[in-house]
């Protein structure tokens, strides 16, 4: 049995963008390598501007877009392996929470009928009245009840309320990863704090873990085991949250915690780099170079290897910060 419970193998995908005379190709997501261990549950946050492939990734763990290079393996399983795949059991193992939690639900239905259908269908409880107390007891896990919820409508919901709601939907399958795309930036500000812990609550009680992607580097920080920064789709350091958020080694990270005012406070609403364009993606050496303020000629030749320091972090940088690798 694999000792990983997911793999992310020199990943990329590329998308193409404009009209017909002015094509050009973006890479999303550009040689990306992240690893999740199966022998203990933790959160990985994966930070970023708006635009660094953080979604994209997300959706190619999710199976909702192809790779264009490199493979994923889920508990040793390979995404290319289209033959052995199945879709059944990848629903009972992998589950999303997405950003805005009345987009999760239809304003025609009660939220209840959601979750008996998500027993039922997916075939975790035999029988209507064993599946009421299945999600009963989920429910109760996340600070609401079956009597409180069944009946309602997701108007009738606050939003930290309905994103409860979607965090017990995807706790019934019992799942070994949950992927959450930016889960509190639709949430009231003081609600933000009770999602977060939510999920160091679950973590340990249901043994899965989080991808939890966010702009928000106060909340990433506190719920994090462990961090990784993209930046126009690389993967640019990545390593235990601790070490990286008070000690960063990569110039951009630096950049972004000099920029955290307090927690909810998003980076895009803090941190002005002005001149983004699409050419950037396109960069072959080193995609930070041109804002950098450590960059040499080096960096604007060629594009670093990953570094590994000691205590675990890696590191896209020719020149990183309190290098210890």
């Amino acid at each position: 049995m694999s000792e990983k419970l997911l793999e992310i193998k020199n990943v990329s995908k590329s998308f193409h963008i404009g009209g017909m005379l002015s094509k050009k190709k973006l890479v999303a997501v550009d040689d990306v390598n992240i690893d999740i261990d199966d022998v203990r549950p933790v959160i990985l946050s994966i930070v970023g501007e708006s635009g660094c492939g953080k979604s994209t990734l997300c959706k190619m763990i999710l199976r909702l877009h192809d790779l264009d290079q490199g493979d994923i393996l889920l508990s040793g399983r390979s995404y290319k392996d289209r033959k052995g795949y199945d879709a059944f059991q990848f629903r009972l193992d992998v589950q999303p929470i997405f950003q805005n939690p009345y987009e999760s639900f239809s304003m025609r239905k009660t939220v209840d009928t959601y979750l008996f259908n998500t027993a039922l269908r997916l075939k975790i409880a035999k029988n209507y009245k064993e599946a009421g107390e299945l999600i009963d007891d989920t429910l109760k896990s996340v600070g609401l009840s079956l009597e409180v919820v069944k009946g309602k409508y997701p108007t009738q919901f606050s939003g930290g309320e309905l994103q409860r709601v979607s965090i017990a939907r995807a706790l019934i399958t019992r799942p070994k990863l949950i992927i959450a795309d930016e889960p509190v930036a639709a949430i009231d500000a003081s609600m933000k704090m009770n999602i977060v812990n939510l999920f160091k609550e679950l973590k340990d009680k249901y043994k899965v873990s989080f991808i939890y992607v966010t702009h928000d580097l106060s909340t990433a920080y506190y719920v994090s085991d462990y961090i990784a920064t993209l930046y126009r789709g690389c993967l640019i350091e990545y390593g235990p949250a601790k070490e990286i958020m008070d000690n960063p080694a990569h110039p951009y990270t630096e950049l972004l915690m000099n920029a955290i005012p307090r927690v909810g406070e998003k980076w895009d609403q803090e941190l002005v780099m002005p001149d983004t364009e699409d050419k950037e993606y396109a960069i072959t050496y080193c995609k930070f170079a041109p804002r950098c303020p450590y960059a040499t000629e080096e960096c604007r030749k060629s594009k670093p290897d990953m570094k590994t320091f000691d205590d675990g972090r890696k590191v896209l940088c020719f020149y990183p910060l309190n290098s210890k690798a």
